[in-house]
């Protein structure tokens, strides 16, 4: 069975959709941000950096949210949450290169910056339903949990960033989501505020 350490609404949440839409058998364990329990000597055994998500596959840790999404989609692949062909894949390598490195971080840079970065994944995304080649994938989970965040952080109004908004309530509509987000909610969400520094890849 896999093992999924979370902190409830972070980062992690892209990992905890992926496997509900899989159907993969797995346990969940919360971590709270809160009292630490990222930094404890049995966590940080399993990850050193102390971050989420990490998911135990057979005794062996991964991490990272591309990587772990990367393998669901590979060890599942009737879900069909990765393109067939190499250039499907290499553009949903190209989506969560940017989502990585350009807009997560994009918050810890201010809330103007952070506005110009969903602008450009919002023009990125253009009005198709999905990411890449009009078929859901991983990149559209990792897309979903950066701007729901973004999204319950800031509020921006609905005309400012539409392909993202149309995305986001098509991302509601699935159940895989809406299970990952009663199971997080009720393990209780210790976001930081609006505009601070993120802890543990939240």
């Amino acid at each position: 069975m896999l093992t999924l350490y979370f902190a409830p609404g972070a980062s992690s949440m892209a990992a905890h959709i992926a496997l509900f839409e899989v159907g993969a058998r797995f346990e969940g364990r919360p971590l709270s941000f809160a009292r630490h329990e990222n930094r404890t000597r049995d966590y940080l055994a399993i990850n050193p950096l102390g971050q989420v998500p990490t998911l135990v596959v057979e005794g062996r840790a991964l991490t990272e949210v591309a990587g772990i999404l990367f393998y669901l989609a590979k060890t599942y692949p009737k879900t069909g949450l990765l393109p067939d062909d190499a250039e499907g894949q290499a553009r949903v390598v190209s989506w969560m290169s940017f989502l990585a490195s350009t807009v997560h971080p994009a918050r810890r840079q201010g809330l103007d910056h952070a506005r110009k970065i969903y602008a450009q994944a919002d023009r990125r995304l253009g009005p198709h339903d999905w990411a890449v080649g009009g078929r859901y994938s991983i990149a559209d989970i990792h897309l979903f949990r950066l701007f729901w965040r973004f999204l319950g952080s800031l509020n921006p109004p609905a005309e400012e960033f539409p392909n993202l908004m149309a995305l986001h309530a098509r991302m509601l509509e699935r159940p895989a989501v809406q299970q990952t987000l009663q199971v997080e909610a009720a393990a209780g969400y210790e976001l930081p505020s609006q505009g601070g520094p993120e802890r543990a890849q939240p």
